[in-house]
């Protein structure tokens, strides 16, 4: 007798395999949109706590802004030499970050508004505004994908924390 799979065999079972990925493919997008958006809250978080620390550790004024149009677009940390809250050829860049995934939508809501939009650390690691490294400016940025939210909330004293609101509605609020 010979060992392995007839055509018909091989036929029925590469079927079987089609029905299945066709199930589970749209839990599979859903699930990559969710890491996704996870992934992109950890980057901004991590980069807004290298801010601080890069501030507190060159005991002056560091920035993170967006790099384009809005922090979708990416962000840079960066030294602001110029003064104009916006990284540059003059300044000097700590860290980049490119684009987020398509469709993502990031809004800020701060203490002092400024267009365009900027964190900004002082040597003492508070969050402070571009007036003034004593003006203290805190707020939040929610970043949304398909109808998912999550918000990284800055307070008073720079210190940040994500959290999500739907599971944390009463402490979360901030900006749709």
């Amino acid at each position: 007798p010979q060992a392995g799979l007839s055509l018909a065999e091989l036929l029925v079972a590469v079927a079987i395999a089609g029905i299945m990925l066709s199930i589970a493919a749209p839990s599979m997008q859903s699930l990559v949109r969710q890491m996704q958006l996870k992934t992109a809250v950890g980057d901004m978080a991590g980069a807004i706590d290298l801010t601080r620390s890069q501030a507190i550790m060159r005991g002056r004024r560091v920035y993170m802004a967006p790099t384009g149009s809005d922090w979708a677009g990416g962000w840079a940390v960066f030294v602001d030499a110029d003064g104009d809250a916006r990284p540059g050829a003059a300044d000097e860049i700590i860290n980049t970050h490119g684009p987020l995934a398509g469709g993502m939508a990031i809004s800020s809501g701060f203490t002092s508004p400024r267009v365009p939009d900027y964190i900004a650390y002082n040597a003492g690691g508070r969050s402070c505004s571009h007036a003034s490294s004593m003006a203290a400016r805190w707020g939040t940025l929610s970043l949304s994908l398909d109808g998912k939210l999550r918000r990284i909330k800055i307070n008073m004293l720079g210190r940040s924390r994500t959290c999500d609101p739907e599971r944390d509605a009463a402490n979360c609020a901030g900006p749709d």
